[in-house]
């Protein structure tokens, strides 16, 4: 019968001797916490140890796949009110938005053609960058909202009311619809404003102000 010991260190108790068969030495026995427990009769504090640090394992493998394969819907939610559904940097193309408290929804860099936001509150909501080609925005509540940077080309703004809205940047608003739709305090590059000025007419049934007027139009 061949006999290995192993020696812990001083400082350790003194373990019997481990001893091997010859059986075993032909046939190893599977390595698992369970076998290492039986055949190399560890000290209980390391029995625990291996079959922890195998679970602890297995729970990080399954965090980190999830991870990897989450919804990329869920990756960011948009702000505002309007629940859990993301709003920020989606393709939202088409979808009915219309009549909804939208109050500083985030809608960045989103692609939003003919979407339809028609008598929506979007008071402070963010559209920077994002594209509203041909979406409805009629009656809305743009109030404060921001269109840096967005192409809000062939839409409808009729009865929009935008006051203090922000349009810096290459926000352009050709072909749209503006009959009605309030710019007070909008900070309208010149070139904007003379081309919006030539497509102005009617009077905000919110406000009571003439868009021409509030386009400071001559």
């Amino acid at each position: 019968m061949a006999l290995l010991s192993v020696s812990f260190g001083s400082k350790l108790p003194l373990k019997p001797p481990l001893s091997l068969h010859k059986s075993q030495l032909s046939h190893p026995p599977h390595l698992s916490s369970l076998s290492l427990q039986t055949h190399f009769n560890l000290p209980q504090n390391l029995r625990f140890s291996f079959g922890e640090s195998a679970a602890k394992a297995a729970f990080l493998a399954l965090l980190s796949s999830s991870l990897f394969f989450v919804d990329p819907a869920l990756a960011f939610k948009g702000g505002g009110p309007y629940g859990s559904e993301v709003t920020r940097g989606q393709d939202l193309s088409g979808k009915d938005f219309s009549g909804k408290t939208l109050v500083k929804q985030d809608f960045k860099t989103s692609i939003l053609r003919q979407a339809n936001f028609k008598g929506a509150k979007l008071l402070g909501a963010s559209f920077f960058d994002a594209d509203l080609t041909g979406a409805d925005l009629s009656d809305a509540d743009l109030r404060g909202a921001d269109l840096s940077l967005a192409n809000v080309t062939k839409a409808n703004l009729s009865n929009a009311n935008l006051e203090g809205a922000l349009t810096t940047g290459n926000t352009s608003f050709k072909g749209s619809n503006i009959t009605g739709a309030d710019f007070t305090d909008v900070p309208l590059r010149d070139d904007q404003r003379v081309y919006l000025c030539k497509i102005a007419d009617g009077v905000n049934p919110t406000t009571g102000n003439a868009t021409r007027e509030t386009l400071l139009c001559n």
